[in-house]
Formats: C-alpha cells, structure tokens, sequence
C-alpha cells in the first residue's frame, strides 16, 4: 500500500505571513519609484514564485524588470528578518493539526511559492520542521499550479495520488493539485475566497482546522 501524504501550502494556509509580504513588495516596488500595488492585488498572486507573480502585478514589464523587482523584493523580506521584524504567526489549530496527522500516520509535506531558506526558517520558528518529510519550494520547481512541486513531493514520501491530499488557500493550489490527480482541500482564513477555491474544482473547502481534519480523514 502506498502512504498516504498530506502537502500544505505555507503562506495564507499554515501561517499569516501577508503583513510582511505586503511590507516587503511596498518596499521593492518603492525602490523603483513605482506605486505599490494595493494590499488585495499582492494577496491575489501569493503562491506563485516570484518572477510570475511580478508579471501579474506589471503584465507589461520586461522580464528582466520583473527579475529586479523580485531582486528587491527578496533583499526587502531579508531585511525584514534581519530586523526581527517578520509576522508569520501560525493560523489557529495548524500546529495541533501537524503533530495529529503525523501521529496517526500521515506522511507530510510543504509546497510553496516560498524559498528553501524562508521556509526552513518559519518552520524551524514554530518547531515544526521535523514532523514533514518532504519540502518543495520555488527554488527548484516551475512555479504553481504546474505540478512538479507535488509530483516530487510524492515520489519522495512513496506515495501516489490516489493516496495524496493537496491543502491550501489560493487557487493556484488547488489548481496544483488537480494537475497532479491528488485531492484538492482548501482552507477557508486564507488569500482567496472560498468561492475561488470551489470554482477551482476543490473537492472540499475547510472553515477551521478541525472541518480541515475531517476532509483530509474522508475517504
């Protein structure tokens, strides 16, 4: 029998990182001169890796100006931490959520638009690290919703879609997860509504930790 895999996204699923995500895009876009885009357009492209979710804020820049901009994107959110000044508070219930499904035998995984460095740091800050098996960022995936990150995910903890479950708050994710055949769950207190979600083909949507433990238990 293959095991089964529970993958979460990071950022709007497992924490509330949108105060310094928003910080740090003001902060890149202002280092160009450019007017920041508004707290809602920035939520909308969280989940993407950065070079694509710049296109989406300035379609018609190059994309070597969308590779700047990420540049100061990234040297913004560095500074932040340097600062001690990074908010990634866990949502409710999400820490007791991890440690349950790792005790009753769910192999668990990361998949996000976030790099290797960020996310090591935000789960090693909640002690969290050591309940996945398997972490998947943006530095060496495509970015969402192309499936590599969950693919890889999967072939590392030995399991296959039909015994896998996506879990996240935007779109993107759920697209991810119908890419790759797994079961697509998003959460409800994340970047996109839950109609989002539900128009994205979700086969649930969750409002809480504990109605997201129930989908991820339904057969």
């Amino acid at each position: 029998m293959s095991n089964r895999l529970a993958v979460f996204d990071c950022d709007g699923t497992l924490v509330d990182s949108q105060h310094s995500i928003c910080t740090a895009m003001a902060h890149a876009f202002e280092g160009e001169k450019l007017a920041p885009p508004d707290r809602l357009a920035i939520l909308s492209i969280v989940g993407l890796s950065l070079p694509h979710a710049m296109a989406r804020l300035l379609p018609d820049a190059e994309p070597d100006y969308h590779q700047l901009l990420t540049d100061r994107y990234k040297a913004a959110f560095h500074a932040l931490r340097s600062a001690n000044a990074v908010s990634e508070p866990l949502y409710p219930g999400m820490a007791d959520l991890v440690r349950a499904l790792d005790g009753d035998g769910w192999l668990l995984g990361v998949a996000t638009g976030e790099s290797d460095r960020g996310l090591n740091l935000c789960l090693a800050h909640h002690d969290l690290a050591h309940h996945f098996v398997t972490l998947q960022t943006a530095d060496r995936h495509p970015s969402k919703p192309h499936p590599s990150m969950l693919l890889q995910a999967m072939a590392e903890a030995g399991a296959v879609p039909e015994t896998t479950v996506m879990i996240g708050d935007t779109h993107f994710d759920i697209d991810m997860g119908l890419a790759a055949g797994t079961r697509a769950i998003g959460v409800g207190w994340g970047y996109h509504a839950p109609a989002e979600l539900v128009q994205a083909g979700a086969h649930a949507v969750a409002m809480d930790s504990d109605e997201l433990r129930r989908h991820i238990d339904a057969p």
